[in-house]
């Protein structure tokens, strides 16, 4: 067994080669998060056609796209803004709050640390508890914001643990940040996965809430991580008109923006995504939460959060298994609050669910 203590993003199938002498194309990412349908259908038969678009400039103001987005999540275009991805949205939003003390959830997405740091502030976070399978205890949280604090950030389904907070506890959360000035930023990357997707979502609490901007992208539900497309929403126009300032023109190309107004309208391919992850994430969740070697914690999201509960086995035991297979997992081990025995992986389709499975349960040859 190769000993090393390398944790591999879902997106590092480079240093997976390096390391295991695996091809990259010869592995499936379960780690990525990404919709295993691939692109649109839609964008696949049309995107070709748009290729003269490359030789103007895209609408600086992008407002074909931003009203094609705001039709897709009920809102107003004036509360939409975009970017070159979610990545860019969260860089801007925190240069332009600059907040000196921010208050994370953990274990969560590192981005948004490394972004405070970087804008000069310090990040604390309030631990979800395995106790509570992972869920937010909603009074106990509130009770621990304080003036202190000027920046919430939710990751909502969070990732790892694929729990999530419902608008009504957002409401309580939203009133007790605006008691003590704190603007709250929700990440909803994950969000159109979730089957009760209504009852989760803030952006309809974007037209009560001045404190609230959230932010999506294409990456996950879209499958199009490298077409670096991600928006924002929020009822702040102020907030909105000092980001553009801030950020620079043209971020989005012109195929891009194109390609974004095609997806957000292939209601068929949607509505084929969400049946696919209902499925396997009802069936799979079934069958590791009632095997005596796991503990499996209950998703929302489009991947599931594992605890190993074999002393013989660590999460990068499991990780060496499966990409020896040409399946890659994540081990959990470096997110804050989770340790050598946490594992997460996503929903693909079916079959390569089951190898997935089978892999994992497998017993050892002195068991």
């Amino acid at each position: 067994m190769i000993q090393h203590k390398d944790h591999f993003h879902g997106s590092d199938l480079e240093k997976i080669e390096q390391v295991y002498g695996i091809k990259k194309e010869d592995v499936t990412s379960f780690s990525a998060n990404v919709n295993p349908l691939g692109v649109s259908p839609a964008l696949k038969k049309t995107l070709a056609e748009k290729i003269d678009a490359i030789t103007t400039y895209p609408d600086r103001d992008y407002v074909s796209l931003r009203k094609c987005i705001a039709s897709y999540v009920h809102t107003d275009f004036e509360n939409i803004i975009v970017g070159n991805g979610s990545t860019e949205l969260i860089s801007l939003f925190i240069q332009t709050e600059h907040p000196k003390r921010a208050m994370v959830i953990g274990p969560t997405y590192s981005e948004y640390e490394r972004e405070i740091a970087l804008g000069g502030g310090t990040t604390f976070y309030y631990p979800l508890r395995e106790e509570e399978n992972f869920k937010l205890n909603t009074s106990d949280f509130i009770a621990h914001l304080n003036d202190k604090i000027d920046l919430l950030v939710l990751c909502n389904p969070n990732n790892p643990t694929s729990t999530s907070i419902t608008t009504k506890s957002m409401r309580l959360i939203l009133d007790a940040c605006k008691q003590h000035g704190i603007y709250v930023m929700v990440d909803e990357t994950y969000v159109e996965f979730a089957d009760n997707m209504p009852k989760i979502t803030s952006i309809p609490l974007t037209n009560y809430y001045n404190n609230l901007v959230i932010l999506r992208g294409t990456s996950k539900f879209f499958a199009a991580p490298g077409l670096r497309l991600g928006y924002a929403i929020t009822g702040n126009h102020d907030l909105i008109k000092t980001i553009n300032t801030r950020k620079n023109p043209w971020t989005i190309n012109s195929l891009a923006a194109i390609a974004g107004e095609i997806m957000f309208r292939d209601a068929a391919y949607i509505q084929e995504t969400k049946t696919l992850i209902s499925a396997e994430r009802r069936r799979i969740f079934e069958q590791l939460n009632n095997h005596p070697d796991f503990q499996a914690f209950e998703p929302s999201a489009n991947f599931m959060l594992v605890k190993i509960l074999r002393e013989d086995m660590t999460a990068q035991d499991l990780f060496d298994r499966t990409i020896r297979r040409g399946m890659m997992i994540r081990n959990c081990s470096t997110f804050p609050f989770l340790d050598d025995k946490f594992i997460r992986f996503c929903f693909m389709k079916p079959e390569m669910n089951d190898r997935l499975l089978a892999c994992i349960l497998e017993e050892p040859p002195h068991r």
